[in-house]
């Protein structure tokens, strides 16, 4: 080994340190403690009287009707949000892949809606969705009128609640996702796309045969990404409905931040968060796995 690489191997912990001490005090530490705190009876303003009841706290959420609700809405949501934002988003990516200044503002158009404040664009969303009453409506009842439909109690609709929340979020995160696949287009290789249209290849089969496969590996990233996103479901319902009606937009978030605040269950909010974490990183390697099947 050369002089230049031992001084490199002993610098490094030098410059790891602040970064790995910060890392141990803002998260292993309260990961820990978290941890702790999950299999024991802790109230929030009293953490340090805990009583150790083993996994007591889990078996209590498995079995609370109202937390199995929670996560089948987030789920629910999931579902609703991943394939339509994942696929929205490459349309407007190809859409707008064009090099004159035109579309470079259409495409801060479609960003913009990312980098406002979510409780903003819920409160704004809250009055497009606004039920008719005494002869005024928000603007998504007035396109129903428009189009001869009745209107709908969208955020008051038990049926409607979650779609709603999903088609504003989808709204308000698919400029992400976008600029993430123009990225990725560009590093297609322009050869292959002049070689298959020169072949005769039509949009579709440039699509399917070239764009998409290399693709893949954005393609998973952003999948992995929004399905993170999508479970971490929080401003929007409790702002917008509060959880309601009747729990049908109660997000697992809301429902830990329930526990901790309102019931101050620090133990079981804590074993909330655990059971929560372990199905996010279920769901991101079940992604992994199965794109790396794909690719192989």
């Amino acid at each position: 080994m050369t002089p230049w690489r031992r001084t490199q191997r002993r610098a490094a912990p030098v410059f790891l340190a602040p970064a790995l001490g910060l890392l141990a005090v803002f998260v292993v530490w309260p990961m820990l403690r978290a941890a702790w705190w999950s299999c024991t009876n802790a109230d929030l303003l009293a953490p340090g009287d805990a009583r150790w009841t083993g996994l007591a706290n889990y078996a209590d959420l498995v079995g609370d009707p109202r937390f199995r609700r929670a996560f089948a809405n987030t789920a629910w949501f999931a579902l609703l949000v991943v394939p339509v934002q994942t696929a929205l988003a490459l349309l407007l990516a190809l859409w707008v892949n064009r090099p004159e200044p035109a579309w470079r503002w259409l495409r801060t158009v479609f960003f913009v809606p990312t980098v406002v404040a979510m409780p903003v664009l819920a409160v704004l969303w809250t009055l497009i969705y606004q039920p008719a009453q005494g002869g005024v409506m928000g603007p998504a009842n007035a396109v129903l009128h428009a189009l001869g439909l009745p209107p709908q109690a969208w955020l008051h609709d038990p049926r409607l609640a979650l779609p709603a929340i999903a088609a504003m979020s989808v709204w308000q995160g698919v400029g992400l996702q976008m600029m993430v696949f123009l990225a990725g287009l560009q590093t297609v290789p322009r050869e292959l796309l002049e070689a298959a249209r020169i072949d005769g290849a039509g949009a579709w089969a440039r699509l399917r045969h070239v764009i998409l496969p290399a693709l893949r590996n954005t393609l998973g990233f952003v999948v992995t990404v929004t399905t993170i996103l999508s479970f971490r479901l929080f401003v929007q319902p409790y702002l917008m409905t509060h959880g309601g009606p009747g729990d049908r937009t109660l997000s697992v978030v809301q429902k830990i931040y329930e526990t901790t605040f309102l019931s101050q269950d620090l133990g079981q909010a804590c074993a909330g968060a655990f059971l929560f974490l372990a199905v996010v990183v279920l769901l991101t390697l079940g992604q992994r796995r199965l794109m790396r099947e794909e690719r192989a």
